[in-house]
């Protein structure tokens, strides 16, 4: 299961301020992501396609470390 991080909002060049609120908006702990990272299919469960970007950045990174 691909795990999306804060580098990969990082990587695809996201807003932090912006993404903060959003996370709140969707009932997630920032403060958990922060730590652990979250799962992409959480993500993809909000029905918000601004999220493909990064979920495609978490992936290409896995594959990139054999993850």
């Amino acid at each position: 299961m691909t795990r999306v991080t804060i580098q990969d909002l990082r990587d695809a060049r996201y807003c932090l301020a912006g993404v903060r609120p959003w996370f709140r908006r969707h009932g997630f702990a920032w403060s958990e992501f922060l730590a652990h990272g979250i799962e992409a299919d959480r993500l993809r469960a909000t029905g918000d396609a601004l999220v493909e970007p990064v979920i495609r950045i978490a992936e290409m990174r896995e594959r990139m470390h054999g993850r």
